[in-house]
């Protein structure tokens, strides 16, 4: 089993913020933009206006579980950071799955059946 590249540091999160595309919906902002490597680096951001660290921190938990699922249906050499808005606390695993699949769509970032 292969384990997910985080993204860690700040200034690859705002060049993200300002030069990526982006795609949001009630639960979910996704950011994504291209990296030049073989393969994709994930970065969650969790803020303090979704809750306590308990919630916070399961918010995190799922986020990564629905990226990690559908790891291999993502298009690959690309930045993609998930932004948790406050609704993400307040909403089932299944919820933020569906948001994550129809942003990840949006931007052109799953694979066609011919890739």
């Amino acid at each position: 089993m292969k384990k997910t590249v985080s993204l860690k540091e700040n200034h690859l999160f705002r060049r993200l913020y300002n030069k990526g595309r982006s795609a949001v919906c009630p639960e979910l902002a996704l950011y994504v933009r291209k990296n030049g490597r073989s393969g994709n680096r994930l970065g969650l951001t969790v803020s303090t206006k979704v809750g306590c660290a308990v919630v916070r921190n399961r918010v995190r938990r799922r986020l990564r579980e629905v990226y990690r699922l559908h790891e291999d249906q993502l298009r690959l050499g690309f930045d993609v950071v998930v932004v948790a808005r406050v609704r993400a606390a307040h909403v089932s695993y299944w919820e933020l799955d569906r948001a994550f699949l129809q942003l990840a769509d949006k931007l052109g970032l799953l694979r066609r059946e011919t890739e």
